[in-house]
């Protein structure tokens, strides 16, 4: 087998995959904390009230701590995935369970670029898809804890799928990329607009917007309708689910977020597939 295509093939990957989802479980953690911050610091400047002095947090530093007893996490207890499992997901010093999420989403990541080396061949493209789930994963679980879509994402997806696209690393013409960002904004921000004067409050965010956009840049503007009913389905099977068996307030809204990245991934796995289905004749 010639060297590319052990690099880019799905076990390489899917260790590739571990590696990032564990740095996922630090972005979907810390990345709030470090927009919070930010806001609070400008709001205080315009403000011109000082704020009590405080650590620095960043995605590298402070060192990652138990929050139970503050516990450096050595390196040996940050593999992933091994170090939860030698563990027995709890704290080597104070015994406190740790999240069973934090393997679950260096697994699900393993998994979803084990399944792209699959789909899209052991090609550099692969690649350049692995960076758009791991950008999602990240995102769902950000909205979901917070119900937020930092543009930090959203936008530099967004751009990078078009980039993608101009420079011909994805099989969607420039043109399309383009429009399927625009579709993707435009629709969603006139179903919230609609909804707002309608019932007289907000019913969707504009991360919301710019995530759909970000997809219809990666796939182009004819998978927009595909990627909302996918989302839109799942959203409503789970909403559902969580007021019936879980005892949900209706008065909480539930992000959307979520239903969108679930949408798109499936849309990057199935999408063509889908639309032969949808219109045979096209």
């Amino acid at each position: 087998m010639p060297p590319d295509e052990i690099l880019y093939s799905p076990w390489i990957l899917a260790v590739l995959g571990l590696c990032i989802g564990s740095f996922l479980n630090v972005v979907i953690h810390r990345l709030p904390l470090m927009l919070e911050r930010g806001w609070r610091e400008e709001s205080a400047e315009l403000l011109g009230v000082e704020l009590p002095e405080t650590a620095a947090i960043t995605l590298s530093t402070p060192r990652s701590r138990c929050p139970s007893c503050g516990h450096a996490i050595a390196w040996y207890e940050n593999i992933p995935l091994a170090s939860w499992l030698w563990l027995r997901g709890r704290c080597s010093a104070c015994k406190t369970r740790i999240s069973a999420r934090y393997p679950l989403v260096e697994v699900a990541t393993a998994a979803l670029f084990a399944a792209i080396g699959w789909r899209f061949g052991a090609e550099p493209t692969s690649l350049l898809w692995c960076g758009f789930a791991a950008v999602l994963v990240a995102a769902a679980l950000i909205d979901f804890d917070t119900q937020l879509l930092p543009d930090i994402l959203t936008q530099p997806l967004l751009w990078a799928g078009i980039i993608a696209a101009a420079r011909g690393w994805i099989p969607v013409p420039l043109l399309a990329s383009v429009a399927g960002a625009v579709v993707g904004y435009l629709s969603l921000w006139t179903v919230a607009t609609l909804y707002r004067a309608i019932r007289g409050h907000e019913g969707m965010a504009a991360g919301d917007f710019k995530l759909l956009a970000a997809l219809g840049a990666w796939m182009g503007w004819q998978m927009i309708p595909l990627i909302v009913l996918l989302s839109s389905a799942v959203g409503a099977l789970v909403g559902l689910a969580m007021i019936v068996f879980g005892n949900h307030d209706r008065q909480v809204p539930i992000p959307f977020g979520p239903y969108l990245a679930g949408g798109g991934l499936a849309a990057m796995f199935f999408g063509p597939a889908l639309m032969r289905l949808w219109l045979p004749n096209s």
